[in-house]
């Protein structure tokens, strides 16, 4: 066995073993939790865990037992693998290259306007099926009645740095002219200021959950992930272009072993 086939086997065995985690964190999701945030998560996981088995089975199987069909299956889904993952670092890129949050006069927190982002990210929240997942996911995070629980006096919450989420979903915009009581509790008459501060209740559940604002904290943590991920996949495509190009070898080399006892 060439040395190519036990890198190739040995690096796919690390994936291998990596892929038993990610599958066990998505059954621990589905057996554990009920709300529609964990069904959102669960499944893309256990997904992900299983073609990351089945493909590194593949690799290790076509390497190490000089399996030249299940190696060449291998490379195959490997090359589409590359291709997706580049064009999605690129779309990452693209899609996050707008939108961030506005300084407020005297406040430590940022607030944030769904027309600063791009119009495909705009679409997404704009549906309402889509929506309706991402608010449960807010509720079940209780991001705003933990809020409410941080900061007891106007002075403190006027200097908190405030996530987006708390900033866009538990608030009113600064310019509705609202009076603060407590982080999720403010007092006023509607303002025609900001389209938002009609939406704004102190109902728990509701507060500015409705808000084009906590649409817009939702896309700035999307950039935020999605930088952070596109960053990420960079360093994923150079390693599975190694294991690509391992593979190749692989592959090249069991092909020239069958011509020589041919």
């Amino acid at each position: 066995m060439g040395c190519s086939n036990g890198l190739t086997g040995f690096l796919n065995l690390l994936t291998f073993l990596l892929s038993l985690p990610i599958i066990a964190l998505g059954a621990y999701l589905a057996k554990t939790h009920d709300s529609t945030c964990m069904r959102f998560l669960q499944y893309p996981i256990i997904v992900i865990g299983v073609f990351m088995l089945l493909m590194s089975l593949a690799g290790m199987i076509g390497a190490w037992c000089d399996k030249k069909f299940l190696l060449l299956i291998y490379l195959f889904f490997m090359f589409i693998l590359i291709v997706l993952l580049f064009c999605f670092t690129i779309f990452a890129f693209v899609v996050t290259n707008s939108g961030a949050g506005s300084a407020v006069s005297g406040k430590g927190y940022k607030e944030y306007r769904l027309g600063d982002y791009s119009n495909w990210l705009q679409k997404r929240v704009d549906n309402p099926s889509t929506w309706e997942k991402i608010r449960s996911c807010i509720q079940d995070s209780k991001v705003c009645s933990d809020l409410g629980k941080k900061y007891t006096t106007e002075t403190d919450f006027n200097k908190a740095s405030l996530t987006p989420l708390e900033s866009g979903c538990c608030k009113p915009p600064t310019a509705c002219g609202y009076k603060f009581v407590t982080p999720i509790e403010w007092t006023g008459t509607n303002s025609t200021a900001d389209a938002d501060c009609g939406t704004w209740k102190n109902t728990p559940q509701e507060w500015c959950l409705g808000c084009n604002s906590c649409r817009a904290g939702v896309l700035q943590n999307v950039k935020s992930n999605w930088r952070r991920v596109a960053i990420g996949n960079i360093i994923v495509l150079v390693f599975l272009v190694i294991v690509y190009s391992c593979g190749c070898c692989a592959y090249r080399n069991n092909k020239r072993y069958d011509k020589g006892y041919a």
